[in-house]
């Protein structure tokens, strides 16, 4: 190429769509349909989708469940004043602790109960 030779590019493509606009071919598309309902979040989320179902289905997860479990130890715990009451609970609510923490997401893990603790209020 010469020094005042231009270059000149065109966009093939572009213009068939622009002459295809012009001539109609796209008017049968405007207005048809209904509107698709999206949420505002568009990333590809299968947690969020799954907990979306179950709320609307009044169904908890199995680690939210575990933890109503766990609490419910833990006040039944309180109120023992047997030792093999107390070590008996303590080891049933540790195990459930371990399996609620295999299922629930990393921030909600608990820690698990010290025998210890309950023997000297006691």
């Amino acid at each position: 190429m010469g020094k005042n030779d231009e270059f000149f590019y065109q966009d093939h493509i572009g213009e068939i769509i622009k002459r295809s606009e012009e001539e109609g071919a796209f008017d049968n598309l405007k207005g048809k349909g209904k509107p698709l309902n999206l949420d505002g979040d568009l990333t590809y989320n299968p947690d969020a989708l799954v907990n979306k179902v179950m709320k609307n289905n009044n169904i908890l997860p199995p680690w939210i469940q575990m933890d109503k479990e766990i609490e419910k130890l833990k006040e039944e715990l309180s109120a023992y004043t047997s030792e093999y009451n107390i070590r008996k609970t303590v080891d049933e609510i540790n195990k459930k602790i371990f399996n609620y923490n295999l299922s629930c997401p990393p921030t909600a893990q608990k820690r698990k109960v010290k025998l210890e603790d309950y023997l000297k209020e006691k």
